[in-house]
């Protein structure tokens, strides 16, 4: 019964996401690439019967941050059998002694953190070695740490131009897609936008114009659960959005799993929890207020 009703909950959860994806890319401004924004779906820590349930709904991509857990996931006989069509997005930290690991998984569609020269040509070299000359290029994002916290990965804003040209003419078993950040956690909304996806805009701008690429054809990977939609709405075409489809995490030993934890848990995930209604709050208020700003992409 429980897990009925957690496949109801992840299915409407699914659907009220893509709704709120569509309507923030409609609120776009016409200055910008008219890229349809991809949801990936964040299922860390989540069992493969939820992956299996929101992809039952149509969600084909889905995001995860350890290169084990990916493993684990990508090779459930489940998630084989029911969900054929998979996309793999790797979204965490990855160290060179796992991108053998990694890049053997199947239906791995795209690695969003590549944040040196040094982990590209791992990643170029193992992927040639393993897929051999005749595979498709692994598509690749360039993760840039725009907010300079420590505790964040990425490489410096000012690495970007020279890091995406050293994948463009040396890793020839690579497709750079685009740029990915995480950015700075609980940003106000209601300062105005965000700085962090402000300035991936800027340097998307500085490689378009220096190695002569299209627009279109370079991705922004930014905005999360708690502001997908602003990220959307200033240029993100492609959303992590974990914990308002699958619930909060549950992390071994966290105080998620221990006896009385935080007042009335829930063992559902809630399709808008009450940190995303605030969010979502102060996103229309700063999306009234961006109203009379222009977008810029420098």
């Amino acid at each position: 019964m429980w897990k009925v009703a957690m496949s109801e909950e992840v299915g409407k959860a699914v659907q009220s996401v893509l709704e709120r994806v569509k309507q923030a890319a409609a609120r776009r401004p016409k200055t910008l690439p008219a890229v349809a924004p991809r949801l990936v779906a964040v299922s860390k820590t989540k069992p493969p019967d939820m992956i299996v349930e929101a992809y039952r709904q149509g969600q084909r991509n889905f995001g995860e941050n350890y290169v084990n857990e990916l493993v684990d996931k990508a090779s459930d006989p489940l998630i084989l059998e029911s969900c054929p069509e998979i996309k793999w997005h790797f979204i965490g930290h990855l160290q060179k002694n796992n991108v053998n690991k990694l890049l053997g998984v199947p239906n791995l569609f795209l690695v969003e953190t590549i944040d040196s020269p040094k982990l590209a040509d791992k990643v170029n070299s193992s992927w040639q070695r393993l897929r051999g000359a005749s595979s498709q290029r692994l598509k690749v994002m360039v993760q840039v740490n725009t907010s300079g916290e420590q505790s964040k990965h990425g490489l410096p804003p000012e690495d970007t131009v020279n890091t995406v040209k050293h994948i463009v003419s040396q890793c020839s078993a690579l497709h750079f897609s685009g740029l990915m950040t995480i950015g700075r956690y609980g940003y106000d909304l209601t300062l105005g936008p965000n700085p962090d996806f402000q300035m991936l805009l800027s340097w998307r701008q500085e490689v378009c114009e220096g190695l002569k690429l299209p627009m279109e054809e370079v991705e922004l990977s930014m905005g999360m659960s708690t502001d997908f939609e602003h990220a959307i709405e200033v240029g993100a075409t492609n959303v992590r959005v974990g914990s308002i489809i699958f619930g909060n995490r549950e992390y071994p030993n966290s105080a998620l799993n221990t006896p009385n934890p935080t007042p009335n848990p829930s063992p559902l995930p809630s399709p808008a929890p009450s940190p995303e209604k605030t969010a979502k709050t102060v996103s229309e208020e700063a999306a009234k207020k961006m109203h009379h700003l222009t977008v810029s992409e420098h």
